[in-house]
């Protein structure tokens, strides 16, 4: 029998295995990642597996997919159940400058337990087709039709993931089926894309084209875990790498790391076929998946995370200092503040990893690697798309983050895991 954790653990390394395959220049950023964090490690041999073991940190990964109906949604679900993923957190990131035609939600473990074995975690996104801002009455409903078409995930898939979900784990036999059929899903097709069909969807969204504008879905980037990100950058760069051009999230701290720090390498140019009008195919290219890397660092609270979007808001890149003169400098003002979250053990206080993900650094990830913004119409009013849309499209509760730091939190001072 292979337990949900181990077929978890599984299916992060053969997508892992199958993204290097298509793009190489994965691989070299897993090759780099790995050696950022040896050094660091021989470095920092007291403090750099303060937020996770180096065995974990080694093998951790999250990975992003887009789709684009509802019930996609739900079968996404049902899939990575199978795996003991559930969704956490909700994120519009039509909010965002400029703003994405999609919301989102993460699935990942969500007992600490299970994080600890293997803390895989994908960033799904829903393409937004009823919002008239990005898509007026026609495109919308031609866009809900093509949708409706297509089939990403097979019946068998699907089976064998609710029989994980019900049994805690697979036979051999099954775990490896389910497993092969799984990452098969996420790989890149070779079939022809409709250019025009793609390019009508590219001018309101380079996303929108990449989720609507062809038959199947991908991996849209893999993300490995790094201690020291502006070592990786530099050496990235060193590699003649193109990156984009900042690392996202929050300024590097003198004190401890908290929440998510993120940057890419640009999208690559990969050779597709495109179908024409006259029923010809032609070669051609696309730039839609990139190389992501990612560092992590201690969940904040609410108060905390109000404290965080003020100084990014006033200061992003602690130029004028204020993320040096307002932002506590150790673990213990963060706990004395009540901005952080801890764990308790025999007297001993641990921090709690951040799990999770920022909008904003999400959506600044997606435009660096975008050709161009697409575009919105003004005056015209957004469809209401929320946590409970959200819900309602997967058919179960999306977790709220902040509660399971805080119940991990609580268990551990009550003495319970």
């Amino acid at each position: 029998m292979a337990e949900i954790h181990e077929l978890r653990s599984r299916f992060a390394a053969a997508l892992s295995r199958m993204y290097g395959r298509e793009v190489p220049a994965y691989t070299t950023l897993v090759d780099v990642t790995e050696a950022v964090n040896t050094d660091f490690l021989a470095a920092h041999p007291d403090s750099a597996q303060r937020l996770g073991s180096i065995e974990r940190v080694t093998t951790e990964r999250h990975g992003a997919i887009r789709v684009g109906t509802p019930a996609e949604m739900h079968a996404v679900a049902v899939l990575f159940a199978g795996f003991g993923m559930y969704p956490v957190g909700f994120y519009d990131l039509r909010e965002a400058t400029p703003p994405v035609p999609v919301v989102s939600t993460a699935f990942r473990p969500i007992d600490p337990g299970e994080l600890a074995r293997n803390p895989f975690r994908v960033f799904t996104s829903m393409l937004t087709t009823a919002d008239r801002r990005f898509f007026d009455a026609d495109l919308g409903r031609r866009l809900e039709a093509f949708l409706t078409r297509r089939r990403l995930f097979p019946d068998v898939l699907l089976s064998l993931a609710r029989r994980s979900a019900d049994d805690g784990g697979l036979d051999e036999s099954a775990a490896h089926r389910f497993v092969s059929l799984a990452t098969a899903v996420f790989e890149l097709s070779h079939e022809p894309v409709d250019l025009a069909w793609y390019r009508e969807l590219e001018a309101v969204s380079a996303v929108a084209a990449d989720i609507g504008g062809v038959s199947s879905t991908h991996i849209n980037h893999l993300t490995p875990r790094v201690l020291d990100i502006d070592e990786l950058y530099a050496r990235m760069s060193a590699r003649g790498i193109t990156m984009i051009d900042r690392i996202q999230g929050p300024p590097r701290l003198s004190g401890p790391a908290v929440l998510l720090r993120q940057t890419s390498f640009r999208a690559l140019a990969e050779p597709r076929t495109f179908a024409l009008p006259d029923g010809s195919v032609v070669d051609g290219e696309l730039r839609v998946r990139f190389g992501e890397v990612e560092a992590r660092g201690i969940a904040l609270t609410p108060a905390g995370r109000a404290l965080y979007d003020e100084l990014t808001a006033a200061d992003p890149s602690n130029t004028d200092g204020l993320w040096d003169s307002r932002f506590p400098a150790s673990e213990e003002l963060l706990e004395r503040d009540g901005l952080a979250y801890f764990t308790y053990h025999g007297g001993v206080r641990e921090p709690i990893v951040y799990e999770d993900f920022l909008p904003a650094s999400a959506a600044g990830i997606f435009r660096s690697n975008l050709e161009a913004d697409g575009a919105v119409a003004d005056g015209v009013a957004g469809a209401v798309y929320d946590a409970g849309t959200l819900a309602g499209a997967i058919r179960r509760e999306v977790h709220d983050p902040y509660e399971l730091y805080r119940l991990q939190q609580e268990r551990s001072r009550e003495g319970r895991s």
